[in-house]
């Protein structure tokens, strides 16, 4: 069996050969010697500097190939550019900060040969800030709900599939891509084992508000529960607002001299407003996106795949 490692890179001049060395010191030690590397410069905005790490790799190991990027595309795109470009019969994912650390690849590698579709690898303790681990909760009870993912999985970015599931993965097309969605799509025989989260070795995480935000939006591609929420939602207060006008009705005919309030009635054509300006704006994300879908804004626009010379692209 091949196995494709693929490793999105984002400003990782300084730590990316070290990955790359250590995990294929890891796949020798545990006898697995066929094998690739396929690195993904996310357009990284370091004055080439990530490149150059690329490129000096290039050069030393004929089991490297870099996919070089002309835009930033995002964590996800990235690892979709590395699965369209992979060539192994397994795939798997890695960070290129050494927080998803080489060292515990026995483990994704031991539960895969069990015969799982898919293995994540998850974290007991993670080595986040607190504002990631929230962002990352909100992320694991948004999957539940809305993509019906099993209680007890747990998931990462460090990963291993299939190539069937690969092969499903890459027909997606679309550029808001959520890898959980995908892969919950093709197959529910998906384990995840418990490994060790390690600190990053270089910098700080490069996902900021805004971006956490944009990748949990991605989410709403692979769901219509949203929808199904906002008609729900409706119902219940269109309900509401008939019990409520017929209990006013009956208290002017009890009381006669009961005085409607102004404020009261104010305060409810705000709510109400809100709550149909924020279900039409639901409504529009899905037809915006439904529309770049049809006008074929990519995933990722690659410039150029770099290998040794004399290898097949």
């Amino acid at each position: 069996m091949k196995y494709s490692i693929i490793i999105p890179c984002y400003r990782s001049s300084q730590t990316i050969r070290k990955v790359v060395e250590m995990t294929m010191q890891e796949l020798e030690r545990l006898d697995k010697k066929d094998y690739e590397f396929v690195l993904v410069d996310d357009c990284s905005p370091d004055g080439g500097d990530t490149m150059a790490a690329l490129l000096s790799l290039v050069r030393d190991y004929s089991c490297v190939r870099v996919v070089e990027l002309a835009k930033n595309a995002g964590q996800h795109n990235a690892v979709m550019a590395g699965l369209n470009h992979a060539q192994g019969d397994a795939f798997l994912a890695m960070d290129d900060d050494m927080q998803t650390h080489p060292s515990q690849l026995q483990y994704l590698l031991e539960e895969f040969d069990k015969g799982y579709d898919i293995v994540y690898g998850y974290y007991p303790q993670k080595k986040h800030s607190r504002f990631r681990n929230f962002g990352s909760y909100v992320n694991y009870l948004s999957v539940r709900i809305l993509l019906k993912k099993p209680k007890d999985l747990k998931t990462s970015s460090f990963w291993i599939i299939r190539r069937f599931v690969r092969d499903y993965a890459v027909e997606y097309k679309s550029a808001y891509t959520h890898l959980q969605g995908l892969f919950l799509r093709t197959t529910r025989n998906i384990s995840s084992v418990p490994i060790q989260h390690f600190e990053r070795e270089v910098g700080s995480s490069n996902y900021t508000f805004k971006k956490l935000l944009a990748l949990w939006s991605n989410i709403l591609g692979f769901s219509i529960v949203p929808l199904q929420l906002a008609m729900y939602a409706g119902f219940f207060f269109s309900v509401m607002g008939l019990l409520g006008a017929v209990a006013v009705v009956v208290q002017k005919l009890v009381r006669p001299a009961t005085y409607i309030g102004w404020s009261s009635m104010m305060v409810a054509i705000c709510f109400f407003s809100g709550l149909n300006l924020l279900f039409m704006g639901m409504i529009g994300e899905y037809i915006g996106r439904i529309f770049l879908g049809m006008s074929k804004n990519p995933q990722f626009v690659v410039r150029e795949v770099h290998q040794r010379k004399g290898e097949d692209v």
